[in-house]
Parts: structure tokens; sequence; C-alpha cells
């Protein structure tokens, strides 16, 4: 609703600007208004110096010594620009150049307020709208398979970070900064909510892509905002999904999308070296490829902590598989850890994807359990398990 009002103040704004501009330039033609039979007297007493013929109803002159600008009546008779010839007076003839200047001037100003009003909006509504807290979540490690040591140790962190004066006389500062690596489709995000809402407190989601824009300098303004906003909400936990996105190596070769990177890494080392633990505020940012990394950017001191997040193991597949056909009902003819096997190297993305596909199968042909055959075929569709699902004996 904020947002509709502020959008909505903005069209009032330029709407009655654009008003106000129309009615500028209708009455810029009409206060020098002088009556034709003045105009005549000045033609005969030689103090006009140039006429300008703008339509069959309306001229402008100037006067000699005077460059402004007075308007009066076309007489618009066939001998009238031979009797200004006659009286040495210069005549220009711009008949219905008038009308499209009034149009360009008018679609000018409302480009120009147009996009002032854009630009102020943007200013008052900037870091509001673009980085949402999440104060409550439903998600809880119960929905993390696997990673418990990983888990323990990220509450530690948050509990630090929840009480950083007790830990300080212990001589132990709060994490900054926390990183984690793997290929995606396992849980990094969900495992970043799930801290939040283990440790109750508020979080941040955001992804490197929201830093980018086609404006030079928004990145690293936006940047700003965000540790703004989390430092206001503190504790508070900031994610960013796809670090890659914002925290590449910086290159110096000097290109516009370069150099906008690098300013946004500036502002990131900027913002972590600036706030200490007292601000209660944890960065975990998620990457699939650690190395492409800035390494002023990633160095202990900044982000202290980086976990791998690979693929499950067997023992994990089995247990995911239990998670995700609690309501789609598998066969009690398919041995769990034979199909765990199955699903062996793959994301817990694709084995969600495959189970799902199975139990739209098997809908389609109307079985109230998954079977062995619409595993089969989810695998294929989803173009991850094919053969080695038939190869294994359940």
């Amino acid at each position: 609703m904020k947002k509709k009002m502020i959008i909505g103040c903005c069209l009032l704004f330029t709407i009655i600007v654009i008003i106000i501009a129309s009615l500028m330039l209708y009455s810029s033609s009409e206060k020098n208004y002088v009556p034709y039979a003045e105009f005549v007297n000045k033609i005969a007493s030689k103090e006009v110096k140039s006429v300008q013929i703008l339509n069959k109803d309306r001229i402008s002159f100037i006067l000699k010594g005077d460059e402004q600008v007075f308007y009066t009546e076309n007489p618009d008779y066939d001998s009238f620009k031979e009797y200004l010839l006659l009286n040495q007076i210069k005549i220009e003839d711009s008949f219905g150049k008038e009308n499209v200047n009034y149009i360009f001037d008018v679609m000018f100003y409302i480009l120009f307020f147009g996009a002032t009003s854009f630009g102020i909006y943007k200013l008052v509504s900037f870091g509001n709208k673009d980085f949402k807290i999440i104060h409550k979540s439903n998600i809880t490690f119960d929905n993390v398979v696997g990673l418990d040591d990983v888990k323990q140790d990220m509450l530690k962190a948050v509990e630090v970070l929840k009480n950083p004066k007790e830990y300080l006389e212990k001589g132990i500062r709060p994490t900054k900064g926390i990183i984690l690596e793997g290929p995606p489709g396992n849980g990094k995000t969900l495992f970043a909510k799930a801290l939040a809402s283990e440790a109750k407190v508020n979080f941040i989601p955001t992804k490197g892509a929201d830093f980018q824009s086609a404006m030079m300098s928004v990145g690293p303004r936006k940047i700003k905002a965000l540790f703004r906003k989390a430092r206001r909400n503190k504790p508070c936990i900031i994610f960013i999904d796809e670090f890659d996105g914002i925290g590449e190596r910086r290159n110096y070769a000097g290109q516009g999308v370069d150099k906008e990177n690098n300013r946004i890494i500036i502002s990131m080392l900027n913002e972590m070296d600036g706030f200490s633990g007292e601000d209660g505020v944890l960065v975990i940012a998620a990457t699939n490829s650690y190395a492409s990394l800035d390494a002023a950017l990633v160095r202990p001191g900044r982000f202290d902590k980086k976990y791998q997040i690979g693929n499950p193991n067997i023992a994990s597949i089995e247990k995911l598989i239990d998670m995700y056909t609690q309501k789609k009902m598998l066969s009690t003819a398919i041995n769990v850890s034979a199909l765990a096997k199955c699903f062996e190297g793959l994301s817990a993305a694709a084995i969600e994807t495959i189970l799902n596909e199975a139990a739209m199968n098997a809908e389609i042909h109307s079985r109230k359990e998954i079977q062995l055959e619409d595993i089969v075929c989810a695998g294929k569709k989803t173009g991850t398990v094919q053969i080695r699902v038939v190869s294994v004996k359940f």
C-alpha cells in the first residue's frame, strides 16, 4: 500500500508540473500582446525591426534596439508582406512551426519531469523495497538433512553474535562472515534460513544479481543500504546467494562493467571492515565457485569460516527419500537403500524433482503408490537417472 501511495504521489506531481509548464508556455505568448492598431503605428514610426508570421491568426515582432518579442493579430491580406518590405522590415515566415515547437516543448517537459519524479521515487524507496526482512520462518534444521557438525558450529557462531559482550570478555570475537560452497541444489539457501529460524534472529535473503544495475554506482549504494538495514534490525543474518555474482575477482581492464564490479567489492570490503561483532550482523554467502572470489574479500577476518555443502551421501539420500515421500506413498516393493544408490551423485534438488515427477506419473496412471516404473519414467523425463535405476535389483 505504501509503495502504491508513493507511485501515485509521483504521478500526481508529474501531472501538476506538466499542467504548469503548459500554462507557462501558453501565457508566455500572451503577456506581450499589442493591439494591431498600435503595431501599425509602430511601423509608421519606423520602430519595428522584424516580423515573424506564426500562423493565419497571429504574428510576432521585435522592435529596434530591443530583443523582447511582441504579439499581435495577423491581418492576412495579400499585400501584407509587400507592405512590410516597403517599410524595410525583415520578414520570417514560420507558418505552422510554432505548434510543432509547442508540442515538442510539452513532450520535453513530460519526459524531463517524468524522469525526475521517477528518480525521486527511486531515492525515496531505495533500500526499503529491495531487501525484505524475514522475522519468522517455518524452516528449521529438521528440513535440512545431514550436516550435523556444521549445524552445531554455526549455531554457536550465532550465539556469539547475539551475546558479543559476554564472549568478548572471554577473548572470543563474533564471526563476521561464513561461506557455503558447493554445487547448486543442495540446500545452501535452505540451510541459511533454517539457521536464522533456529537462532531466532532476523534474516535478509539476497542474491548477487540484486546488486547489479544499468546505472553506475547503484550496486555500492545497495550494499550500504543492505548493511544499514541489517544493523537497524540486529541481531540479523544477511544471506547472499550466488555470491560470485558480486564477489568475483577484481578486473582492472578498465571496462565499465569491471569498474562497477570493483566498486561493489570495495563497498563490501568497507562494510565488513566497518562493522564489529557488536553490530550484531552475520554475513553468510553461498557460491558454486569459491576459487573465482576476490582473495581480499574472502580472507579471514572478513569471512572467517568456509563450509563445503556437497551432494548428499547414501545415508543422507535415504533420509531425503523418506522426507520427500511422506505424502507421496512410496511402494513397499521398492528398497529405499537400493534406490538411494541409484541417486548417488545427484543433488538434493534433483532427487526431489525425480520423486515429484514420479508421483505425478503415478497419478496420471491412477496408482495410489509410486512404483519403480514411475521412478524410471521420471528419471528419463528429467534427464538425470535412466538405465542405472533398472540395473539395480530391488
